[in-house]
């Protein structure tokens, strides 16, 4: 009677006594079982849909550009814009004003700028009297806008663009810069006004 080294059923298996013709690449021999593997990935799923929706990104504020006005001086290739904007606080903490940026899209491309600081807007509405009827308060640089607050006021950029090509816009934006937290970006509110 030939002497087999095969495994007998129902006993335990045994590395030392495995025959030759035994592939251990097999299926039976490499994967666990398949019910605990599709539970594990399920449970390790919902870990990370939870953990991605607790700690997911809430916004901070919300706004837009009420107005916008352009004048141009006869001799001066560039427009100065004043724009009427209003920033709200949705988050849960004070929001801290670290810099304001404008920009715009025409047919000649895009243009951007700091806005002017508050402390030059006298010395600006001199150089530019039509805008002075749409002045403002100034929306300042380490303006303090606390969790449901909300904050208005006049932003003045200018652009290298002619008054007609500010009024034949195809994009006009105000970007917030807050501390330690993500930009805002400030679309006008309707279309852009007549001259």
């Amino acid at each position: 009677m030939p002497d087999t080294n095969f495994p007998k059923p129902g006993a335990d298996f045994d590395a030392g006594h495995v025959p030759i013709t035994e592939e251990f690449d097999s299926v039976k021999r490499t994967l666990p079982p398949v019910a605990p593997l599709v539970v594990a990935l399920i449970v390790v799923l919902v870990f990370i849909i939870g953990v991605a929706y607790i700690f997911r990104s809430k916004p901070i504020a919300q706004g837009q550009i009420d107005q916008a006005f352009a004048m141009q001086q006869e001799d001066k290739p560039y427009s100065m814009v004043m724009m009427q904007v209003t920033l709200r606080n949705v988050g849960d903490k004070p929001l801290f004003i670290k810099e304001i940026k404008a920009s715009i899209v025409t047919d000649q491309g895009e243009s951007s700028d700091d806005a002017a600081s508050a402390v030059d807007y006298g010395r600006y509405l001199q150089a530019f009297p039509d805008l002075q009827m749409y002045a403002s308060e100034p929306l300042k640089v380490e303006t303090k806008i606390a969790p449901g607050g909300e904050a208005k006021g006049s932003v003045l950029v200018a652009f290298p663009i002619t008054k007609d090509q500010f009024y034949a816009r195809k994009d006009l934006n105000v970007t917030i810069f807050p501390y330690d937290q993500k930009p805002i970006v400030l679309h006008e509110k309707g279309a852009a006004p007549a001259k």
